[in-house]
């Protein structure tokens, strides 16, 4: 038994293996010394014709899932070695395979995984500058591939997907920083497989087998070279794990990241889309606000939509016309979610069903799910727009499968499919016949024994029965004399004799082999039952997404009626402009009354980059996240937390809110915020919206300040990107660029002030604000007043002290801002101060040499001729102990002007 135990175990080094033995999984040598501290069971230990014990744990197969659960969650790979043969009919040892390999990606257990959301796994293939992408998820079925050429457009894919396992190639797990960030941001476990996996014609082979096509073409791969590997390299560690076919995977959808809403990762993560920032929690994120669905199905596909935002303007046309007609027919959509209410999760029920892990509850509660769907398709006859016509006319109620279950399989069947008791009476007759025999046997022997009294004339026969004899004819002594000559003495005892009769023996072959035949014959019924239903896994896969469709449809109706949304009115024209909008989350929290609505008005012209000030708690960062998820409800075609709501789509949402420590990968908080910046400079478009929050906090406030500057600039030039803008700062003065910048219009939100005190209004307003009420904001959050005291003496002092000194700084940082945004975008000389521009268009006009031009500044500033005896006057006259920072930047900055002229 070692010995073929260790044949097995040299093909599965990276499993850790449960070897069945009766009624236990056994671990031996360091799978056992893993699995014994991983689970906190005992170690023990099995003489194996070495001179040491070999170390040995055990766990019961009847609990085995929730130990293997426990292995998985933690990142091992458990191989579940089986009997394979009957240990009946077994000559020597039982032979013994392995049936399974369960790894993260590949977890069948339903009870282990989250229902509301897919468990990806992910395939990455790099090759000449380009990465095959691909995910799946076993348990629905759902297939995707695309490619990037980025990067942080791969993180992208990966924060969209949440996948919990990764293989890939040597070269992809060679990048150990990129492996670790994935690690530790993504919690996934990632594989690095052997390149023949990746192979590109074997790939194509696998694609072609597994969807029975004749050419990748059909599937619209056919410009996808690396994400034919990636595919293929899929289905490769699915056929190894799985040791079986995985027909229920009939689909694989191609796609190109451009066609949905990119939404980078920390966008994803500032937004809190499916879970919170900081808890990691569902309660709190705009999933939990929309997710109202009445099925598992609903709930995964609410979440694709929410990550997924569209940009096609008829697609989400198209969903809003039906949200819309079912906030018009309550009626229609109160029944829609009473008949959705009892359906079972039909895909990964159908998944079980193909990977032929169904047993009988699992076929109850798939007949269940289907004896809702005539009455859904009925009432939809009492819909009318085009998206729900079309799930309408192709709505296949699967009526013919739960005929097939109705008749087959008993209403409460037993959990193990080999115990018999599963099949209905009807169904098949030898079933019935043998059903007969279990149940009516004693009966059979009661009325045979009363017969033959009768024929006899022996008043005490008894018909009996032991384990040695079977059933037998018990006669006294007395009574020999009337014992016909048909019966066949077995056995003389003291003071009786038993016999049998043929007709006593047939009956005792009935009975007694009934129990065992009728096991055999309905387990072999079930699992023909069960292929029946497997080989409809198209039809079957089609009416779930239907299902799950209307489950989504009425739950964002759903929604939008109890929180008094409206439908909001699309445009391509870039045109944002919210009227009363609410942030979905935090008035849910606040019990909806609470919530004070604000505007919001974005253009492509003069209104495209909002400049927002006001003190920290006044509802900034609130404001300008309710205004990204608004257009982000908008474009997964769901009603929105507003009054009115015009909304132009955007291509991308970016966000840059807050600040943290990325501690896992050694970044501080400026150094994130300004990665976090360059991936926006880099990416985004005029038709993106950009939600940035405190550029430039992270560092000094003179570099801050020159950054922050310089970003603003670059953003609203409409030659470098004219996204439109929501951008919150303490930085005062760059309420400056209004009027001096195209584009740029100042918000601030509204504070009245009580003495010392103030009051937060939760309004936005036009303007800009004149104090931070940095202190004021202390106060409120309980700093003890000593502190408090002295921090407002220390504010006094500061704000009279001599800033002269600080004049030279602005001027520097000036020129550091430009070096630190050029740097972030990797030394791109795209990224420049509009004024630099404007003083590089002068010099041409002048067409003299740069060493020409510096002269005259020179002159202009040291020279005591009259010529520039302006410029000397105006210097003189400047009262500098008096000027902000920003006034001496922009006096600066005119003088400099006036020099050139």
């Amino acid at each position: 038994m070692m010995q073929q135990y260790m044949d097995i175990k040299k093909h599965h080094q990276d499993c850790i293996m449960f070897f069945r033995m009766g009624d236990f999984y056994e671990m031996f040598f360091d799978d056992a010394i893993t699995a014994s501290r991983e689970l906190g069971i005992t170690l023990t230990g099995r003489d194996c014709g070495q001179e040491e014990r070999a170390p040995m744990c055990g766990v019961p197969h009847h609990s085995s899932e929730n130990y293997i659960n426990k292995l998985i969650n933690k990142g091992y790979k458990v191989a579940i070695c089986e009997q394979v043969e009957d240990a009946k009919q077994a000559k020597g040892i039982v032979k013994r395979d392995v049936v399974r390999i369960v790894t993260p990606g590949t977890n069948l257990n339903m009870q282990s995984l989250d229902e509301t959301k897919n468990n990806y796994l992910m395939s990455i293939y790099y090759h000449k500058g380009c990465y095959g992408i691909a995910f799946v998820d076993i348990t629905t079925g759902d297939f995707f591939v695309t490619e990037v050429t980025e990067h942080r457009k791969l993180m992208d894919e990966i924060a969209k997907f949440s996948p919990s396992e990764i293989i890939c190639n040597a070269i992809v797990g060679d990048q150990a920083e990129m492996v670790d960030e994935i690690k530790n941001r993504f919690h996934a476990y990632v594989n690095v497989e052997e390149e023949w996996y990746f192979d590109y014609d074997r790939s194509e082979n696998k694609v072609k087998e597994q969807f029975h096509i004749g050419t990748i073409d059909g599937l619209g791969m056919k410009d996808y070279t690396s994400g034919v590997s990636a595919v293929g390299a899929l289905l490769e560690y699915l056929y190894n794990t799985q040791k079986s076919s995985i027909d229920h995977i009939t689909k694989l959808t191609p796609y190109l990241a451009d066609s949905y809403m990119m939404i980078d990762l920390s966008s994803r993560r500032n937004l809190e889309l499916v879970e919170t920032l900081r808890e990691k929690e569902r309660r709190g994120s705009l999933l939990w606000v929309l997710d109202k669905t009445k099925t598992a199905m609903g709930s995964r596909l609410l979440r694709k939509w929410i990550e997924q935002p569209l940009v096609s303007k008829d697609q989400i046309e198209g969903r809003l016309d039906a949200i819309e007609e079912l906030i018009h027919k309550p009626m229609v959509r109160e029944e829609l979610k009473e008949f959705l209410g009892p359906i079972y999760d039909l895909e990964r029920l159908m998944s079980k069903i193909s990977l032929k892990t169904a047993n009988c509850r699992d076929l109850i509660a798939f007949k269940t799910s289907l004896e809702m769907l005539p009455f859904i398709k009925k009432l939809l006859q009492e819909t009318g727009t085009a998206y729900l016509n079309q799930i309408k006319d192709t709505f296949d109620d699967l009526s013919d499968l739960f005929d097939l279950i109705e008749k087959g399989i008993v209403d409460e069947p037993p959990i193990s499919v080999k115990e018999g008791g599963i099949i209905k009476t009807g169904y098949h007759p030898q079933v019935d016949k043998l059903q007969e025999a279990c149940t009516r046997g004693k009966q059979w022997i009661a009325e045979l024994e009363a017969k033959e009294k009768d024929l006899t004339g022996i008043k005490n026969l008894k018909i009996k029965f032991n384990k040695v004899f079977g059933y037998y004819i018990d006669v006294t002594r007395s009574n020999l004399n009337l014992v016909p000559e048909r019966y066949v003495r077995k056995q003389t005892l003291a003071n009786s004799e038993r016999y049998i009769t043929p007709e006593l023996k047939e009956m005792e072959n009935t009975i007694l082999g009934a129990e065992e035949k009728i096991v055999a014959l309905e387990y072999e019924l079930f699992v023909e039952l069960r292929h029946k239903i497997g080989a409809e896994v198209g039809r079957i896969k089609e009416t779930a997404y239907r299902v799950a469709i209307l489950d989504v449809i009425t739950s964002l109706s759903e929604v939008a009626t109890r929180n008094q949304y409206t439908r909001p009115s699309l445009n391509t024209e870039g045109v944002i402009d919210i009227k009363d909008g609410r942030h979905p989350v935090v008035e849910k929290m606040m019990n909806n009354d609470m919530f004070i609505p604000n505007d919001t008005f974005l253009n492509q012209e003069k209104s495209r980059f909002s400049i927002i000030t006001g003190p920290n708690m006044a509802g900034k960062s609130t404001y300008m996240r309710q205004a990204a998820l608004i257009v982000l409800m908008a474009q997964i075609g769901s009603f929105v937390p507003a009054g009115e709501a015009h909304i132009g789509i955007v291509d991308r949402i970016f966000t840059r809110v807050g600040a943290s420590d990325d501690l896992a990968s050694g970044q501080s908080t400026f150094m994130v915020e300004m990665t976090e910046v360059a991936n926006i400079l880099r990416n985004a478009t005029k038709n993106s919206l950009l939600i940035l929050d405190e550029i430039g906090r992270g560092t000094s406030t003179f570099d801050g300040l020159s950054i922050a500057w310089s970003v603003v600039e670059y953003i609203v030039n409409k030659h470098k990107i004219g996204a439109k803008t929501l951008f919150a700062t303490h930085y005062h003065e760059l309420t400056e660029l209004e009027g001096t910048v195209d584009g740029v219009e100042n918000y601030c939100i509204a504070v009245k002030e009580k003495g010392e005190d103030i009051i937060f209004l939760r309004k936005i307003m036009k303007g800009n604000a004149n104090n931070s009420y940095g202190i004021q904001v202390a106060k409120l959050a309980g700093v003890p007043m000593e502190v408090i005291r002295r921090a407002q003496v220390l504010l006094s002092e500061l704000s009279d002290a001599d800033i002269t000194k600080n004049a030279e700084r602005i001027a520097e940082n000036s020129l550091a801002a430009e070096i630190a945004v050029t740097n972030m975008t990797q030394n791109e000389d795209r990224i420049e101060p509009i004024y630099k521009e404007e003083v590089q268009q002068e010099q041409l006009i002048h067409k003299e040499p740069e060493e020409q031009v510096k002269e005259p500044i020179q002159l202009g500033l040291f020279d005591m001729n009259s010529e520039h005896s302006a410029l000397i006057e105006e210097l003189q006259e400047l009262n500098i102990v008096e000027m902000t920072p920003m006034d001496a930047l922009n006096k600066l900055y005119a003088l400099h002007k006036k020099a050139l002229s």
